[in-house]
């Protein structure tokens, strides 16, 4: 065998073939066998800007991912750079490069729409989806692109068509720029458009889902006034509570443990009440007013939630702010990660999902994505029963990718 060995470039990929190559949002593979990996190609050859066009799906047991090479939700640094993969024959010393492609893979929650809403989503045009994809998932600057696009609707057909065009070329350009200014943060954080920045490499659980991305300094300072009144909070305040059902149960029954400790305990008031208004905010579909939860809420926690979980859209010659079933995830998501720093990052997923109005299936699907290990604790019921009710803990080391069931 010779000491050294040749490569040997294979040229272009003939029909846009390309290795791929794949990254996961939430987590690292740790075993490719256990995912099931299927390509699909668009049909349509004979348009030069459609025939190039992949989807990439991932299957396991737990979730499913999908990344594509076009649209919005499409990586910019293919664009930018190229990506090779190199493949070396042991018996010639010779290692073959073939262009390769980049994949972002992001799980997919199956939403609990109703038929009739989800025929209608089938019944779309392509380009209202992207537009819905916009709403759901796009930047301020895309959202304000889309908004001005509707706004400038004519009568005219060809003008229509040309004012689509254009506003698709302005968010691609944007696209582009933001992923230049933003590359050096993208490449230390991947994060789900769903969730809460996760920091893998973590040594302790509050290193994973760091209290500061959930709450700033200046929110977390701003919730002292209106969580004074959990803070001080008597017996009988709280079994006015549950009366009046002003808090939800979740809220209630943390109250009735509140530590002895000062600070302690005037932390953790302010993170319930924060909590108790992300899941009344979450109920509700389209904010017509900022103030919509209320005068006592304030103004930077308006702000808050008006700009990390609503999408602007333009309804009837008005903008109005929409929560999305894709925001409603992230509100879940984000509702769970403040629940287990709240409880020593374990907490009772079927108490908040029955307070958010979820199914089962649900939040053990988004709790999963987060790399909570789901367990079953029997609790007593103040009829003298007991039920099962469902936990999420964080621990280290987190729990590797989901493998795929074996038949």
């Amino acid at each position: 065998m010779s000491a050294f060995a040749t490569w040997q470039y294979c040229g272009e990929p003939s029909e846009g073939q390309k290795a791929a190559l794949v990254q996961f949002s939430n987590g690292k593979l740790q075993n490719s066998e256990n995912v099931n990996f299927s390509l699909y190609k668009s049909k349509d050859t004979a348009n030069p800007r459609k025939k190039f066009r992949r989807i990439l799906a991932a299957e396991t047991d737990r979730l499913c991912y999908v990344g594509n090479n076009f649209g919005v939700g499409a990586l910019k640094c293919n664009n930018l750079c190229r990506y090779f993969v190199g493949v070396l024959s042991k018996d010639s010393d010779q290692m073959e490069i073939y262009d390769a492609e980049l994949f972002n893979m992001q799980p997919v929650f199956s939403d609990d729409l109703k038929d009739s809403e989800t025929l209608g989503n089938q019944n779309k045009s392509y380009r209202d989806q992207v537009d819905f994809c916009i709403e759901a998932f796009g930047t301020t600057k895309q959202k304000r692109a889309l908004s001005s696009r509707r706004m400038n609707k004519v009568g005219s057909e060809t003008l229509n068509i040309a004012v689509a065009k254009a506003a698709e070329n302005i968010i691609d350009e944007k696209g582009v720029t933001a992923l230049v200014n933003d590359a050096s943060q993208d490449d230390l954080q991947d994060e789900s458009a769903y969730l809460p920045p996760c920091h893998a490499d973590g040594g302790k659980p509050e290193e994973i889902y760091k209290f500061e991305d959930l709450l700033s300094p200046a929110e977390f300072k701003a919730l002292e006034v209106p969580s004074a009144v959990l803070k001080n909070v008597t017996s009988e305040e709280i079994v006015k509570m549950m009366e009046e059902n002003s808090y939800c149960p979740f809220v209630i029954e943390a109250l009735k443990n509140l530590p002895l400790d000062e600070e302690s305990r005037d932390r953790k008031a302010r993170c319930l009440w924060f909590l108790n208004i992300l899941i009344k905010f979450r109920s509700q579909t389209v904010i017509r007013k900022k103030n919509s939860l209320g005068p006592d809420v304030p103004h930077i926690i308006n702000n808050k939630l008006l700009k990390n979980f609503t999408s602007l859209t333009y309804n009837n010659g008005s903008l109005r702010n929409l929560i999305s079933e894709s925001m409603k995830a992230k509100i879940t998501a984000y509702v769970i990660a403040l629940a287990l720093h709240i409880n020593d990052f374990q907490t009772d997923l079927t108490m908040l999902q029955r307070d958010m109005k979820l199914s089962e299936k649900r939040i053990i699907e988004i709790a999963k994505a987060m790399r909570l290990k789901i367990s079953k604790k029997k609790l007593s019921l103040e009829s003298g029963g007991e039920e099962d009710h469902k936990v999420g803990t964080l621990s280290i080391p987190l729990p590797a990718l989901p493998r795929q069931k074996r038949t």
